[in-house]
C-alpha cells in the first residue's frame, strides 16, 4: 500500500510539522483554502472528496487553526494513502485494516492532540458548550473532557450516512507514544469514527470502525466509550483514497454564533463563505430582509466588521431570536473585555415593501425560503418575484450586490428571468443544505433604472 505522506515525521526541536484536515460546507472549499493561505500562510488542498481541505502547519501555528471561520471540523492527520488497494474480499480487507493500526505513526498526531487539548482547556471550553469557538461533538480529540475527569474519553465508531457503531470493549492504559505519559491510572478513552463513501467496498462504514477500532484498542490498551471518550480517531474512505486522522474540534465550529435557534438556522461557516463571495467593503450597507435567527448579519457584523448590517422579517418571533442572538454575542464580549458593540440593527418589516430608500443598500445577502422546512413551494411562485423586485429597488444599480441561498432552483431561475433585466447572475456556488441541494447564487444589479411597473 503505497503511502503519501510527507510531514508526518518532520520534527524540528519541540516544533513538530503536521497536515491538518478541516471539513467545510460543500461547495466552499476554495472559500476555505482562501481563508487559510491568507491567515496562515500555507497553501490548502482540497480533496477530491467534497467538503474537505488538507493544509500543513507547525505546532506552534496551531491555535491558528481555530480561528478560520470557514471550517466546521478540525483533525490531524496520521497517515494518508492516496491509492489504497482494498483487498477483494471483506475478511481481507477488514484484516488488513486490523493490522494498519499498529504500523501508523501515530507519534506526532497524538503529540497535536494532547497540545490541542491544552488550548481548549486554557479557553474554557466545555463539552457540548457555546464557546466562541465550540468545539463538535462527534469531532472533537479529547477535547475538554466534560467537566469531571481530567482524561476521560476514546472509543470505536462509525458514521456511515449518520450511522454509528461502538467497537469493542474495555482495557487498560498502556503505552506508546506520548499519550500515556500519564500515569497508568488515568484511562484513555476512545472512539472510532468511520465516513465511508464510494460503492466499491466490500465493507460497511461500521465494520471497518469496528474491526480497526479493536485493533487500536488492543495496540494502545485504550477503552473504547461512545460518548465520553477522550480521542476520537477518524477512518475516511472515500473510493480509494484512505485518511486517518485524530479530532482536534469537538462542537462544530459551525454553531459558534448562535444561541437561539431556529427551524433553518444557517450554519455559520456557510454565513461565512457567503460574505466572502460578495467581498463587503467598509461602509457597505449590508441587508438581510429574512434573516431568521440572524446567522448571516451576526457573521458579517463579527468578520467583517467595517460594514454596517440591518437584520429584517417579518416574523417577530425571528426578529426575537436575532435580538437575542445579538445580545448573547455582545454579553460573551462584553464579559471578555472586549468591544461589545456589533454594527448591527434588527427591525421587523415586509419583506415585498422594505422602509428603505430605494438605491441605498449595497448587498443584500440571505437564505430564501426552500419551500422544505419553511414556506411553501406554491407560495415561492408568488414571494420569490415581489421580493426580488424589491430588493431590485433597495439596491444600488451598477454596483450593488446579491448573494441569496435557495433549493428551490426552478422558482428562482424563473424569478431572475422575469425582472426586466434588473439582476444579472454572475457566479453559482452548488451546496448541500441539511441534505438539501441548493444553489448560492451571486447576482449583480445591473443599471437598469427600476420603475415601479416592470416585473
Amino acid at each position: 500500500v503505497s503511502s503519501s505522506s510527507t510531514d508526518n515525521d518532520a520534527t524540528t526541536g519541540d516544533i513538530i510539522s503536521v497536515t491538518i484536515g478541516a471539513t467545510v460546507p460543500t461547495g466552499f472549499e476554495h472559500t476555505a483554502a482562501e481563508e487559510v493561505k491568507e491567515k496562515i500562510g500555507v497553501d490548502a488542498r482540497i480533496s477530491k472528496d467534497r467538503g474537505r481541505i488538507y493544509f500543513p502547519i507547525t505546532t506552534d501555528k496551531l491555535f491558528q487553526v481555530h480561528l478560520l471561520r470557514s471550517v466546521d471540523n478540525l483533525f490531524v492527520v496520521v497517515e494518508e494513502y492516496d491509492n489504497y488497494q482494498f483487498k477483494e474480499s471483506k475478511e481481507e480487507t477488514l484484516m488488513e485494516l486490523q493490522e494498519l493500526a499498529s504500523k501508523l505513526p501515530w507519534t506526532n498526531a497524538l503529540e497535536v492532540w494532547k497540545l490541542n487539548r491544552t488550548f481548549k482547556k486554557k479557553k474554557g471550553y466545555r463539552k457540548g458548550g457555546n464557546g466562541t469557538k465550540g468545539k463538535p461533538k462527534s469531532e472533537a480529540a479529547g477535547a475538554t473532557v466534560a467537566d469531571t475527569e481530567q482524561q476521560e474519553l476514546p472509543q470505536a465508531t462509525s458514521t456511515v450516512e449518520n450511522q454509528t457503531e461502538e467497537s469493542v470493549p474495555e482495557a487498560e492504559s498502556d503505552t506508546q507514544d506520548s499519550v500515556e505519559a500519564a500515569p497508568r491510572a488515568i484511562l484513555i478513552k476512545f472512539r472510532v469514527t468511520c465516513n465511508r463513501a464510494g460503492d466499491k467496498h466490500s465493507f460497511s462504514s461500521n465494520e471497518a470502525a469496528r474491526d480497526f477500532g479493536g485493533a487500536v484498542q488492543e495496540f494502545f490498551q485504550w477503552k473504547a466509550d461512545m460518548t465520553k471518550f477522550d480521542i476520537e480517531v477518524l477512518l475516511n474512505i472515500h473510493n480509494v483514497e484512505v485518511v486517518i486522522g485524530i479530532a482536534l474540534t469537538e462542537e462544530s465550529l459551525h454553531r459558534r454564533n448562535i444561541s437561539h435557534f431556529g427551524p433553518t438556522t444557517l450554519r455559520s461557516t456557510l454565513c461565512y463563505g457567503m460574505l466572502r463571495l460578495c467581498k463587503p467593503q467598509p461602509s457597505d450597507i449590508i441587508l438581510d430582509p429574512m434573516c431568521g435567527t440572524g446567522a448571516i448579519p451576526l457573521e458579517g457584523a463579527i468578520e467583517f466588521n467595517s460594514s454596517f448590517y440591518i437584520a429584517g422579517d417579518n416574523y417577530d418571533m425571528a426578529v426575537n431570536r436575532t435580538v437575542n442572538n445579538i445580545c448573547h454575542i455582545q454579553k460573551r464580549r462584553a464579559d471578555k473585555g472586549s468591544i461589545s458593540g456589533l454594527p448591527i440593527d434588527t427591525v421587523r418589516w415586509d419583506l415585498c415593501s422594505l422602509p428603505m430608500r430605494t438605491s441605498s443598500v449595497d448587498i443584500i445577502i440571505t437564505d430564501m425560503p426552500f419551500g422544505k422546512r419553511m414556506g411553501s413551494r406554491k407560495k415561492n411562485w408568488d414571494l420569490y418575484p415581489s421580493c426580488l423586485r424589491e430588493m431590485a429597488r433597495v439596491c444600488r444599480p451598477g454596483s450593488g450586490k446579491a448573494v441569496l441561498l435557495t433549493q428551490d432552483k426552478k422558482c428562482f431561475s424563473k424569478a431572475i428571468s422575469r425582472m426586466g433585466g434588473l439582476w444579472r447572475k454572475l457566479h453559482t456556488v452548488w451546496v448541500n443544505v441539511g441534505g438539501l441541494h441548493a444553489g448560492v447564487y451571486l447576482l449583480k444589479r445591473t443599471e437598469a433604472v427600476f420603475e415601479k411597473g416592470n416585473t
